[in-house]
């Protein structure tokens, strides 16, 4: 049984820093291509970052772009996202999401590309 969980949430100030975490187990973490993803309250879910099974492929959505940053450690099975200079748009339930394979920029970005969906932690950042 695949399971993704996530860790890391909080409530923040603006300006300050978390680092979020998503620990796999039930799959094969090194051949599975991780993101995250978000929902802030009454909005869709929205893509923040992808990186491929080997960490050499990253992609961020322009609005963390230079602020938040994705990586891996297939040796213990973990995505992590740390996320630097938090604003209060960035408030929303955090989910990391797998897939087994290689996907391309244009489907990276699209929540049903992914099979497997951790239950996600809340990230709320004050003014």
């Amino acid at each position: 049984q695949v399971q993704l969980v996530e860790s890391g949430g909080a409530l923040v100030q603006a300006g300050e820093s978390l680092r979020l975490s998503c620990a796999a187990s039930g799959l094969t973490f090194n051949r599975n291509t991780m993101a995250w993803f978000r929902r802030a309250p009454g909005k869709e879910r929205e893509f923040v970052a992808h990186i491929n099974w080997s960490g050499t492929t990253i992609y961020y959505a322009d609005s963390v772009k230079g602020r938040f940053t994705i990586s891996r450690d297939n040796a213990k099975d973990t995505v992590y996202l740390q996320m630097n200079s938090l604003k209060p748009e960035d408030t929303a339930v955090y989910h990391c999401a797998a897939f087994a394979g290689l996907l391309i920029k244009d489907v990276a970005t699209i929540p049903t590309s992914y099979t497997y969906w951790g239950q996600g932690t809340q990230v709320t950042v004050s003014s």
